[in-house]
């Protein structure tokens, strides 16, 4: 019988990649993301490809009643979740906290904490009543380590790092696995959404050194969620060779 596994923000990056390696692995997934036609077009692509059964769900995990509504009435047949990756998450803006905007607080605010604790509550359920189960929150090394102008992004970073401690005390009792993951900077579209749309600005956070990759953390998020039953991966903090924590990197100097 294949596994179940929900992965929320799969349109891009980790998400995309993240589900594309579950999918090879013969899991069903169901997807989740806000832009409809990405979404739809990569359920198909992952249908086609590995043979398995995709049910993508657009919404915005912003939004409490979308995803209440979306997670809360599922299908009988998809209501068996192994797997949730809590993956949807942003940062936006590279201020000083004086120079900060205020909606770019809210949206981080409400995708990376609020969203998280929505998805969550909606599919744990169908977790509880099992006795069986494994969380996994995409997290960040801004949520290990306060950086200069993370501040907001930084916050909500640490309280994805304590919810994941959380969750992992108050659901020993169902036997449900909490797992967090930090990575380290990685070349997705983070940065390009962080500088919203400006590509120099994000192109140059990445140069002069390797970053990890978006197959590099699924990968990694594979290796956690299939150990055995009794073996349960706390948390990780992930980066490139080029990089030791939050701050320091060796960048190569360009010829």
């Amino acid at each position: 019988m294949h596994k179940i596994v929900l992965i929320t923000g799969a349109t891009s990056g980790f998400g995309k990649a993240i589900a594309e390696k579950f999918a090879s692995g013969h899991w069903n997934c169901i997807i989740t993301g806000r832009r409809a036609d990405r979404l739809h077009a990569f359920a198909d692509e992952l249908r086609e490809k590995y043979g398995v059964r995709i049910l993508s769900l657009v919404f915005d995990v912003q939004h409490k009643e979308q995803v209440f509504q979306n997670l809360g009435n599922l299908p009988d047949e998809w209501k068996e979740i192994d797997v949730l990756v809590n993956n949807a998450g942003l940062a936006l803006g590279r201020d000083t906290f004086d120079k900060g905007n205020i909606n770019d607080w809210d949206t981080m605010i409400d995708t990376n904490v609020k969203g998280l604790l929505y998805v969550t509550k909606a599919v744990l359920p169908y977790m509880t009543s099992r006795n069986h189960g494994h969380i996994i929150n995409l997290g960040s090394i801004a949520g290990k380590e306060v950086y200069e102008k993370g501040n907001v992004y930084c916050a909500t970073k640490f309280a994805v790092d304590a919810l994941s401690q959380s969750f992992r005390i108050d659901l020993l009792q169902y036997k449900i696995k909490v797992t967090a993951i930090h990575p380290g900077s990685a070349e997705t579209e983070f940065s390009n959404v962080r500088f919203k749309g400006d590509e120099d600005k994000a192109k140059q956070v990445y140069e002069g050194y390797t970053p990890l990759y978006a197959p590099d953390l699924a990968d990694i998020t594979w290796y956690c969620a299939t150990l055995p039953q009794h073996v349960c991966i706390n948390e990780l903090v992930v980066t490139s060779t080029a990089q030791a924590n939050a701050v320091n990197f060796y960048k190569e100097q360009a010829q």
